[in-house]
């Protein structure tokens, strides 16, 4: 039986792309100068899509396992099984503020406004605790919302923490740290439960070496 797995282009491909190396799945490098977007790794089928696609394609099976940010896995609360922690592509989710906040906290303000990328998770940190939120949802750059006063803060995920500075914006709070996760299809992992496995197993010792 030949699995599929869906790959995250973007930030997590590198680091997925070394790990699946060191199982055994080298992702050629004549199908990506080629642009493909299935490529055969012996007895695994390679799917590369968008990191937001990868939940999408294996809850509906159209990939017996995945590898996804544990931010998009946040977000999306997809129904999959997550077995596994690949220990790549770590970075945190953070609420992002101005540096020149006069010492004023957001949290004081009657409604705060966020621009994300995260709708989802913003809104549930927030109403945790109690604070009103207005979330003005961004597909990119949001650092650029408090800049041009859309927002006081932004919450978004960040590795280095340098596009935050090089913007005037500094870390307020860290809502939780994200790595790259396995993520298996429900069905597949009833039905091919042996091949599942002998994959899980393959990354375990890949994550370990």
């Amino acid at each position: 039986m030949t699995l599929t797995l869906a790959l995250p282009t973007g930030r997590l491909f590198e680091e997925t792309k070394s790990l699946l190396s060191r199982c055994g799945m080298s992702v050629s490098d004549e199908a990506l100068t080629h642009r493909q977007l299935r490529i055969a790794a012996g007895e695994i089928t390679l799917v590369l899509a968008k990191d937001r696609d990868v939940p999408t394609y294996v809850e509906h099976g159209v990939a017996d396992a995945g590898v996804v940010g544990k931010d998009v896995l946040a977000e999306q609360a997809p129904e999959v099984y997550e077995p596994l922690d690949l220990g790549v592509g770590r970075c945190r989710m953070v609420v992002a503020r101005p540096r020149q906040s006069g010492g004023k906290s957001y949290r004081d303000r009657s409604v705060v406004r966020v621009a994300t990328k995260y709708p989802r998770v913003t809104t549930t940190y927030f109403h945790r605790d109690g604070i009103p939120v207005e979330v003005i949802p961004l597909s990119g750059s949001v650092e650029l919302a408090p800049l041009l006063g859309l927002s006081d803060v932004i919450v978004d995920v960040v590795q280095t923490g340098r596009t935050l500075e090089a913007n005037g914006l500094e870390i307020g709070e860290v809502l939780f740290e994200s790595t790259a996760r396995l993520i298996v299809n429900r069905a597949s992992f009833r039905l091919e439960n042996d091949a599942v496995r002998g994959l899980i197993r393959r990354l375990e010792e890949g994550v370990r070496a």
